[in-house]
């Protein structure tokens, strides 16, 4: 389990993180949101032990982070940016990780390269970054992390590659049990993947849940109203926007409940929708006083 206290970390009197709390639960797929300048990848840079923070707690199993062996050795980091040694070529860093990674398997390496299929012997830095992110997963999944920690993992990988390694990640975490952070702007794919969901806006948690909470916590529904027909009070409405006599709103609440209350005033059509983890995404920061315009959904 990850679980991060009151965490606080400035740059130059700027504060990238302002009191975060955020607990992953051992065994979960948690994908972090937020706008860029969230304070996701300062907190990610945090949790796999760059980074100390100026106050706060963040421990692993219950053990800190920083300048903590034991604790990293079970960590796998894969950053938006992948970094090698300058000449390396993916065998020169399979030794690498393998002496630095005590758990580092050799068997799985061979095994995986049958999925990657790159070369061992050509420099990394000869390669796209696409390849050079697939190297980055072959050598982090060697490693048999318990935790994996990911800053827009797939960004690079074509549409048959990020399949594949998502498939990699998932069969870890159900076969061995591992820990998956991953922060992505790429909301539709965090949906398909992910159990829990933290939205992070200027250094804060607004929200974590699991993102079956989340969906339930947040309703869309069409409806049409006779002429004259007001809508009932007590509906705590995020979004609405009317075209012709049809309305579409955004509503906080149990969907039960919503369409109960709008079935008082007998429209005359009435439709739930689900809602998308982008479109929570967007409503939930709207109501973090960002400026929310009409979108088509």
């Amino acid at each position: 389990m990850i679980e991060i206290k009151a965490l606080v970390k400035s740059f130059d009197g700027f504060r990238a993180l302002d009191g975060l709390d955020i607990t992953v639960p051992r065994g979960a797929v948690y994908g972090l949101v937020g706008p860029n300048g969230a304070g996701k990848s300062t907190l990610i840079r945090h949790t796999v032990g760059i980074y100390r923070q100026d106050s706060g707690e963040l421990l692993i199993d219950g053990e800190p982070v920083y300048e903590n062996p034991k604790i990293k050795a079970r960590i796998a980091y894969i950053p938006d940016e992948a970094a090698y040694f300058t000449q390396s070529t993916i065998k020169d860093m399979m030794r690498f990780y393998k002496s630095m990674y005590p758990g580092f398997d050799q068997e799985r390496f061979e095994k995986l390269g049958q999925d990657f299929r790159l070369s061992l012997n050509r420099p990394l830095r000869k390669m796209s970054k696409g390849m050079q992110k697939q190297a980055a997963f072959w050598l982090a999944l060697s490693c048999r992390p318990d935790y994996i920690v990911l800053d827009e993992p797939v960004d690079g990988l074509d549409p048959v590659m990020r399949r594949q390694v998502w498939s990699l990640l998932l069969g870890d975490v159900a076969e061995r049990g591992s820990t998956v952070l991953v922060s992505s702007h790429n909301l539709r794919e965090l949906e398909d993947v992910c159990d829990h969901v933290g939205i992070m806006n200027r250094g804060k948690m607004l929200l974590e849940r699991s993102l079956s909470q989340l969906q339930d916590n947040m309703v869309k529904v069409q409806l049409a109203l006779a002429d004259g027909t007001e809508l009932p009070e007590g509906l705590d409405i995020l979004h609405r926007s009317v075209t012709g006599r049809l309305q579409q709103l955004i509503l906080r609440g149990d969907a039960e409940e919503v369409t109960n209350k709008l079935s008082t005033v007998q429209p005359l059509f009435m439709d739930v929708l689900p809602l998308s983890l982008e479109e929570i995404f967007i409503y939930e920061l709207g109501g973090a006083e960002h400026e929310i315009k009409d979108i088509l959904v």
